[in-house]
């Protein structure tokens, strides 16, 4: 991410993923390529990889990266759900990757909607070409499912003064960019700016999550995923809030009871030198399983 879209921990998923010459290879959530590339760089020479990402604009950006490897990779736009029905066509994978983050080039694309430092319309879909936006959401959902939501997947304490004040400003106008609402949020919050995350991050992380669905059906994704897995092959997850890690967790420790190996006891976590390089990459936490030989 950052800047340069640096991957996050790199060295320590590859290492898990146990990526080696040969092989087919799943990266469900491409991003930026910079995963991808390097699996098909350790790879080589004959590695194949399938590179799937639900965003378009995340496939066009990582086409050029993947593009030195010539065929050895197929892009391909699709949830990371739609995964284990697309590998069915393929071979067993030996390692799926899944960056369950949203990427930096969501994040710095005013136009997008993620980010609270800049303004942009409020859409915050990863898939920009189905599904409802931001805007919809804070402008049309009851006040008490707009304070749930913002409880359920943020977190957040102060979940139905937010929603209130986002109701009460929404009769007077509706809310259209996101430094709007940013500032609605931080008014209702009543934390000062400057002492750790800013006020508003768990409500937009909160509306994030509703409008992409990102746990629905996150659970039973990974099983499926796992199952289609080759013998010794390794499912790699990173998760990037305590929700998402929670269902990682809890889907992993399900599958060691079907003869899986989990390879993390606890989360990897970046090191000191990786978070400075890449704030972004402080709250991430990697977990790996792997399918044993029947």
């Amino acid at each position: 991410m950052g800047a340069l879209h640096e991957p996050v921990l790199l060295a320590e998923t590859l290492e898990l993923l146990a990526v080696r010459p040969g092989g087919f290879w799943v990266d469900g959530t491409v991003g930026a390529g910079g995963h991808a590339a390097e699996i098909l760089r350790r790879s080589a020479p004959d590695g194949r990889l399938l590179a799937s990402d639900r965003d378009a604009d995340a496939l066009a950006a990582a086409a050029p990266a993947l593009a030195p490897h010539g065929d050895r990779a197929r892009l391909v736009q699709a949830d990371y759900r739609e995964l284990p029905d697309l590998i069915l066509a393929e071979e067993a994978p030996d390692g799926i990757l899944l960056d369950l983050g949203v990427s930096s080039l969501q994040l710095d694309r005013a136009e997008r909607g993620f980010s609270l430092k800049s303004d942009g319309p409020l859409d915050m879909r990863m898939d920009q070409s189905r599904g409802i936006t931001a805007a919809e959401v804070v402008n049309r959902t009851p006040e008490p499912e707009l304070a749930d939501i913002i409880y359920r997947y943020g977190e957040e304490r102060a979940s139905r003064r937010i929603a209130r004040r986002i109701v009460e400003t929404r009769r007077r106008t509706p809310l259209r960019t996101t430094l709007e609402l940013a500032e609605v949020v931080r008014s209702a919050a009543r934390r000062p700016r400057g002492r750790g995350i800013d006020p508003a991050t768990l409500t937009f992380q909160a509306l994030r999550i509703h409008v992409n669905r990102e746990l629905e059906g996150l659970g039973e994704a990974l099983a499926r995923l796992a199952r289609r897995l080759a013998p010794r092959g390794r499912l790699a997850v990173i998760a990037f809030h305590s929700l998402e890690d929670r269902e990682v967790k809890q889907a992993f420790r399900s599958l060691a009871s079907e003869g899986f190996r989990v390879l993390t006891r606890k989360p990897v976590r970046p090191g000191e030198d990786e978070v400075r390089r890449n704030p972004r990459s402080r709250s991430a936490r990697l977990r790996a399983i792997e399918r044993e030989v029947a």
